[in-house]
C-alpha cells in the first residue's frame, strides 16, 4: 500500500523573472511524496499555464489516484493513467526516489547507469532592456553559458550587449514562441555572427513548419513543439535539436526514453527545467548527462532554495544527495 500527500508551495524569485509571454515573482511548485514499507520518496513539478497546468488542476489529478496508489498503482502503470505533463512527473520522480530508497540504492543504480558528474548549467538573463541585461551579463561575465530570454523587436540589440558584456561565455537564447518566420529569417545570420550556439524555440509550436525550409546557421532547438518521444515525429527538418523537460515529459521515465530516441534519430540534447527548487532539479540532473547544452538553474533565480537543495559552485551543479533525491 502506497500513501499520499501531495500540496502546492510558493518560493519567492530573486527579484522578478520574464520571458515573451509575461513575467513573475514567484514559482508555484507542487510536492508529491509517496510513503511504502516505511520509507519515503518525494517529486515536484511546475504547472504552466501555456499547456493548461494550474497548482489546483494538477494537485486534484493527483489526488484522483489516491485509492489506485493504494491499491498498488506502480510507476510502470502510472504511465498508462496520466497523460504527460506536471502531475505525472511528480508522482513519476516520487516513485523513483521511493523505490531508491526502499531499495538501499541510488536511481542511477536502478538504472544501470554510471554515476553521474557534476555538469555546466546555462544562466538564464531574463527578458529586459538591452541596457539591462547587458547590464546583468557584466555581473555574470565570468560563468561559461549564459542564456538569454527574447521577444522580437529589439533582441539583437540585446544579443549585442550582452555579447559585449560577456565576450567570453557561450551564448544560447531563447525566444519562447516570440517570433515570426521573417523575424528567424533575419535575425539568425546575426545571431552566428554574435557567437550564439543555440536558438530555442523561436517560432509557435504548431506554426513552425517554415523552419524546414530555411537555413540553419545557428542550431534551431525545440521546446514548446517537442513534448515526449510522440513528438519527434514532427520534428524531423525543422530542428536540430530538443530541449527535454521532465515536466513536460511527465517524469524521468519517459525523459530517459525521448532522451535515448532523440540521439539515435540524430537530434541533439538540451535538458532544460521550468522555476522551480532543487528537488525538481534532482531527477534531470540524470538526463543531463552527456547533453550538449544543460539549464537547471532553477534553484540559483530563486530567493532561496531547500535547506538539502543541490551544490552550486558558481555554474557547476553537483549531483544530489540522497537525502534530497533518488
Amino acid at each position: 500500500m502506497t500513501a499520499l500527500r501531495v500540496h502546492g508551495e510558493t518560493w519567492p524569485i530573486r527579484g522578478s523573472f520574464a520571458i515573451s509571454r509575461g513575467s513573475k515573482t514567484a514559482a508555484e511548485v507542487v510536492v508529491v511524496e509517496l510513503e511504502a514499507g516505511g520509507a519515503r520518496g518525494r517529486g515536484e513539478c511546475v504547472p504552466y499555464a501555456r499547456y493548461g497546468e494550474t497548482v489546483e488542476g494538477v494537485v486534484e489529478a493527483v489526488e484522483g489516484l489516491r485509492q489506485a496508489l493504494a491499491q498498488g498503482l506502480d510507476r510502470l502503470g502510472l504511465q498508462r493513467v496520466l497523460p504527460a505533463g506536471a502531475a505525472r512527473n511528480a508522482l513519476d520522480c516520487a516513485f523513483w526516489d521511493l523505490e531508491a530508497k526502499q531499495a538501499g540504492h541510488r536511481v542511477w543504480q536502478l538504472l544501470g547507469l554510471a554515476a553521474p558528474e557534476p555538469v555546466i548549467s546555462a544562466y538564464t538573463l531574463s527578458l529586459d532592456t538591452a541596457e539591462n541585461m547587458g547590464r546583468n551579463a557584466a555581473a555574470n561575465a565570468w560563468r561559461p553559458l549564459l542564456k538569454l530570454k527574447l521577444a522580437g523587436p529589439e533582441d539583437l540589440n540585446r544579443v549585442e550587449a550582452v555579447r559585449e558584456a560577456a565576450p567570453e561565455a557561450r551564448l544560447v537564447v531563447d525566444a519562447n514562441e516570440g517570433w515570426s518566420a521573417a523575424t528567424y529569417a533575419e535575425l539568425a545570420p546575426h545571431l552566428a555572427v554574435l557567437g550564439v550556439e543555440m536558438i530555442e524555440q523561436p517560432l509557435p509550436a504548431g506554426k513552425d513548419s517554415a523552419l524546414a525550409s530555411m537555413q540553419h546557421p545557428v542550431r534551431v532547438c525545440a521546446d514548446e513543439s517537442c513534448h515526449d518521444t510522440a513528438s519527434l515525429a514532427g520534428l524531423a527538418g525543422r530542428y536540430d535539436m530538443v530541449n527535454i523537460k521532465l515536466d513536460k515529459t511527465g517524469g524521468l521515465t519517459e525523459a530517459l526514453r525521448l532522451k535515448r530516441t532523440a540521439v539515435a534519430e540524430g537530434f541533439g540534447v538540451m535538458v532544460g527545467c521550468m522555476l522551480a527548487t532543487s528537488l525538481a532539479m534532482a531527477p534531470a540532473l540524470l538526463v543531463a548527462q552527456g547533453a550538449q547544452v544543460v539549464d537547471l538553474d532553477g534553484p540559483l533565480l530563486l530567493e532561496r532554495d531547500r535547506p538539502e537543495g543541490l551544490a552550486f559552485e558558481g555554474s557547476l551543479v553537483h549531483p544530489p544527495e540522497s537525502a534530497l533525491w533518488g
